[in-house]
């Protein structure tokens, strides 16, 4: 038994010195998540994220938020994107556009680190919880058919699909959908 201990706390010893976490993000976009590195630096990592991370570079938000936060960011997917309406992308990667991608990104950005549980918890009390956003949107969170989301300011229904991915400056939720401004 004692030897089994030590073992373990050598081996808890090994990991905390060597930056390995005791328990692991989940994977995203078929990449390791690192809670030791940055909102833009594992967003890089996932083939989910590539049409976010040309967005957040070409509003030019990298500086941002590989920042010290913390922030957390409603993560959307390649596949939320390509739900919006055709040209929707590029013309908004266009730098005259610039001021629009902009907001529309820190639509998806909160000031803290906000975990699922503290989401879900705010949302027992009232049944939804409003979410202002670093971009001055206002969203609802709340729960449909069993799914926990965020409406937007358009009323699409976003839905988390991967909660909780802990960054070394927030917390990353990802969404299948872009949240839209009201205006």
């Amino acid at each position: 038994m004692t030897f089994t201990i030590r073992s373990l706390t050598a081996a808890a010893a090994l990991c905390l010195t060597t930056g390995v976490a005791l328990a692991a993000n989940p994977m995203v976009g078929g990449a390791a998540m690192y809670d030791n590195k940055t909102i833009v630096e594992n967003a890089a990592n996932s083939a989910d994220h590539t049409t976010l991370v040309a967005a957040v570079q070409a509003a030019g938000l990298v500086e941002t938020l590989n920042g010290a936060g913390p922030f957390t960011v409603f993560a959307p997917t390649n596949a939320a994107f390509a739900k919006l309406p055709a040209g929707t992308v590029e013309t908004l990667l266009k730098p005259e556009n610039k001021a629009m991608l902009t907001k529309i990104l820190t639509c998806h950005v909160v000031a803290g680190d906000i975990t699922s549980d503290k989401i879900v918890e705010m949302m027992k009390e009232t049944g939804a919880v409003k979410i202002k956003t670093v971009g001055g949107c206002e969203f609802t969170a709340e729960t449909r058919d069993g799914k926990v989301g965020l409406v937007d300011g358009k009323g699409n229904f976003a839905v988390v699909t991967i909660a909780d991915v802990d960054q070394s400056n927030g917390m990353i939720h990802v969404v299948d959908t872009v949240l839209l401004p009201a205006d």
